[in-house]
C-alpha cells in the first residue's frame, strides 16, 4: 500500500536517491520512483500508473532498462510535490486534497492533461463546482471552456453576469481564453446590454419623437427624464449585465428615476403623472428577466 508509513531502511534509500520519500507514498513494494521539481520522491506501483495514464501506459510500454534490484530508478517530473501528490492521491483512491485555490486547479488540469489521467479530471470537473472555487465565475469560464465541460461554461457564464468583465482586474484572465470563448463571453454581456436597449425603445414603452402629448389633456410634453432614465439602465446593463442593480436598487433610489416617477404634466389644469412607476418596473423586470442568460 502507498500508505505504509516510511521505515528506515526506505529512509536510507531516499538519501541514496538525492530526495525525501513522501510519506504517503514510501512503501519499498512500489517499483516505482517519481521524483517532484523539488525533490520529493514518491514510490507508486507502475500498475496503478498504467491503468490510470494513457501517458505513462506508453511510457512503460517501451523497453526498459533492468534496475538493480529493490532500487527503481527516479522518473524526473515537471510538477511540484503538492500537484504530483494531489495526482496521485486521486488515481489511487485515497483521501484527496481540498482545492482551495484556480492556481491549484490550472496545475493539476494541466498536469492530468499532459498525463492522459481521465481520473483526475473529472474529479476536478466536480470540485470546482462547489466552494470555495464557485466565487470565480471567470477563471471557472477558463477552466471549463478549456477542458470542454459545457454545462460548466453555462454556469460560469451566467455568474459573470455580476461582473464588468471589461475592467481592467479581469484582463489578465480574458486574455488566458481562446478566441471562441472571449467572443461568447463579450457577446453575452453586449446582448443583454443591446437587449435592454432594444426593448425600452418599443411598446409599450415611450417611444418616438423627444415631444408627445400628455395622455389625459393631450398637453405638449417632454419625455425627457423618461430618456435619461434609459440612457442610466443601459449604462448599468453595461458594466453589470446580470440587471439586479437596476429593479433592486436604480429604479427606486436613481436621481433618474426619481425624476421620472415625479414628472407631471406641465398644464397646470391637469399635473398628471406622465409615467405609471409601477407597471414600468414590472416591464422592466420582465425585459430583464426575458434576456439571454448563458452563453
Amino acid at each position: 500500500m502507498e500508505t505504509e508509513s516510511i521505515p528506515d531502511t526506505a529512509l536510507v534509500k531516499a538519501l541514496n536517491y538525492g530526495g525525501t520519500f513522501h510519506q504517503s507514498f514510501s512503501s519499498p513494494d512500489a517499483d516505482v520512483v517519481l521524483g517532484a521539481k523539488d525533490h520529493t520522491l514518491f514510490r507508486i506501483h507502475s500498475w496503478t500508473l498504467k491503468t490510470t495514464s494513457g501517458w505513462f501506459r506508453s511510457l512503460f510500454s517501451m523497453p526498459q532498462q533492468n534496475p538493480l534490484p529493490n532500487h527503481p530508478e527516479v522518473i524526473n517530473l515537471d510538477e511540484d510535490s503538492h500537484t504530483l501528490e494531489s495526482l496521485l492521491l486521486m488515481i489511487c483512491g485515497l483521501p484527496i486534497n481540498p482545492l482551495i485555490s484556480y492556481d491549484e486547479v490550472d496545475a493539476m488540469l494541466f498536469a492530468a492533461e499532459k498525463y492522459d489521467m481521465p481520473g483526475p479530471m473529472s474529479l476536478i470537473r466536480v470540485l470546482i463546482m462547489a466552494p470555495p472555487l464557485l466565487d470565480q465565475p471567470l477563471r471557472l469560464y477558463a477552466a471549463a471552456t478549456r477542458c470542454g465541460w459545457e454545462e460548466e461554461a453555462r454556469h460560469a457564464s451566467a455568474q459573470s453576469l455580476a461582473l464588468n468583465i471589461y475592467a481592467q482586474e479581469h484582463q489578465p484572465i480574458l486574455r488566458k481564453l481562446h478566441t471562441g470563448a472571449v467572443l461568447d463571453l463579450m457577446n453575452l454581456h453586449r446582448n443583454r446590454r443591446e437587449g435592454i436597449r432594444q426593448r425600452l425603445n418599443e411598446q409599450p414603452f415611450v417611444t418616438g419623437s423627444t415631444t408627445a402629448s400628455c395622455p389625459r389633456c393631450r398637453w405638449k410634453v417632454d419625455h425627457h427624464t423618461w430618456r435619461e432614465l434609459k440612457y442610466r439602465v443601459v449604462m448599468e446593463m453595461d458594466v453589470r449585465p446580470l440587471g439586479d442593480t437596476v429593479v433592486d436598487v436604480g429604479l427606486a433610489d436613481w436621481p433618474e428615476a426619481i425624476a421620472c416617477w415625479n414628472a407631471r404634466c406641465p398644464n397646470t389644469e391637469c399635473t398628471s403623472m406622465l409615467y405609471d412607476k409601477v407597471e414600468t418596473l414590472r416591464l422592466i423586470r420582465d425585459c430583464i428577466d426575458g434576456l439571454p442568460k448563458t452563453t
